[in-house]
């Protein structure tokens, strides 16, 4: 439990991991095979591995032959592995990498039609969700508030299923920076002047920023107030909204429709 290099995956915090004094050196967690293969084709940089014991000629064996000769890998049974970490693995691995620098918010904006801004969203999963969508239906980028989860959080990442690696996405200090780039700005909410999904407005601008808030207190009433537009999922049955991670397959769906998405039927 001691072993030098152990406490990135028992010990060190997600805040601890990100390293926000020093971003060059933050680390964050890949979780799955699948996964840690989708960080390594995007080009991330492994660090050390963990995994049960049974899959160092298994499920890891491809992964251990990609990385640097020189890495770690720690093994053990998946109980000590559940006892080391405080949770089970899954699909038994476990990749620590390295970060990289993040763009910047003008470089995604440049060239791109349909972004999301995900405001405030602070649940791992949902943040997740909203990235593998995003990579799903032509979203070009992902822009998050400063209150909003990190997308390399091991969750997120997981729940992603590594799509959080697919997509550019950084940190949005100002909705003042979509402005600068012709973006128009679409707040999905529920207002008394709100205006249908398939509004063929929205569908006419050729740069729209699709701005996503969280479940409960929905987005700050400035930003809907300063948006382009306020928009709503038209709904049955007397259901008033959809969590935010299905509300947001839904608007990309609905705005991407003539974009580069392909048919792969």
């Amino acid at each position: 439990m001691q072993e030098p290099g152990l406490e990135v995956y028992a010990q060190l915090t997600e805040a601890q991991l990100r390293n926000t004094l020093d971003p060059q050196r933050g680390l964050f967690i890949a979780e799955s095979p699948k996964v840690i293969r989708v960080a390594l084709d995007a080009g991330y940089e492994p660090v050390s591995l963990l995994c049960e014991e049974r899959h160092i000629a298994g499920d890891a064996a491809d992964i251990i032959a990609r990385s640097p000769q020189q890495m770690p890998v720690y093994t053990g049974s998946r109980q000590l592995l559940a006892d080391l970490t405080g949770y089970t693995l899954t699909r038994g691995v476990l990749c620590a990498m390295r970060r990289r620098p993040l763009p910047a918010v003008g470089d995604i904006l440049s060239g791109a039609r349909r972004v999301v801004v995900i405001d405030a969203v602070t649940d791992t999963t949902n943040i997740g969700a909203i990235f593998r969508s995003a990579a799903a239906l032509a979203i070009d980028g992902v822009l998050l508030t400063r209150q909003a989860c990190d997308p390399l959080n091991r969750r997120a990442v997981r729940v992603s299923m590594g799509s959080v690696f697919l997509v550019p996405w950084t940190w949005l200090d100002s909705y003042d920076q979509l402005a600068v780039s012709s973006f128009k700005t679409a707040a999905m909410a529920l207002t008394l002047d709100s205006i249908s999904l398939s509004d063929p407005r929205l569908k006419a601008e050729p740069r729209l920023a699709i701005v996503m808030g969280t479940e409960g207190d929905g987005l700050p009433r400035d930003t809907i107030a300063r948006a382009d537009y306020t928009v709503r999922i038209p709904m049955a049955h007397g259901v008033d909204s959809l969590n935010v991670a299905a509300a947001s397959a839904v608007a990309f769906w609905e705005l991407t429709k003539d974009s580069h998405r392909q048919d792969n039927n």
